[in-house]
C-alpha cells in the first residue's frame, strides 16, 4: 500500500505543480477580465469574463484528472492548456496604448462609465 501512495506522489509532482499553476494563470485572467469589464463596460471583456468561467473550470477539471489519476496525467496537464489557450482567444477591444506592463498586467484602465 505504502508502495502505491509513494509511487502516485512520484508521478504526479510536477506535472501537478504545473496543472495547478495553469489553473491559477486562468483565475487570474478571468479576474482581470472581470475589474476590466467592470471599470470600462466594453462588450468584449464582458463576454471574455463569462467564458472565463468556462475556462477555468475546464482548466480545474483537468488538475483534478492530473491529481485524481495520475495514469492519464497528460491528458490532465493538456486539457489544462487547452483552457488556457481558449482564454487568450476570446476577442477584445484594444484598450491600452502606451501604458507600461504592469498596468497592463493588473488591468487598470481609465473608468468610462459613472459607477465608483
Amino acid at each position: 500500500m505504502q508502495e502505491t501512495v509513494h509511487n502516485r506522489f512520484i508521478a504526479m509532482s510536477i506535472l501537478f505543480l504545473i496543472s495547478v499553476f495553469g489553473v491559477l494563470v486562468c483565475i487570474f485572467l478571468w479576474l482581470r477580465d472581470i475589474r476590466i469589464w467592470a471599470r470600462s463596460l466594453l462588450p468584449g471583456y464582458r463576454k471574455a469574463a463569462i467564458h472565463g468561467v468556462y475556462q477555468t473550470a475546464l482548466a480545474t477539471a483537468g488538475a483534478g484528472i492530473v491529481f485524481l489519476w495520475p495514469v492519464v496525467s497528460i491528458l490532465g496537464t493538456g486539457i489544462v492548456l487547452l483552457a488556457l489557450y481558449l482564454q487568450g482567444k476570446e476577442e477584445r477591444e484594444k484598450i491600452w496604448t502606451n501604458e507600461p506592463a504592469i498596468t497592463r498586467f493588473f488591468g487598470s484602465v481609465p473608468r468610462n462609465n459613472s459607477r465608483r
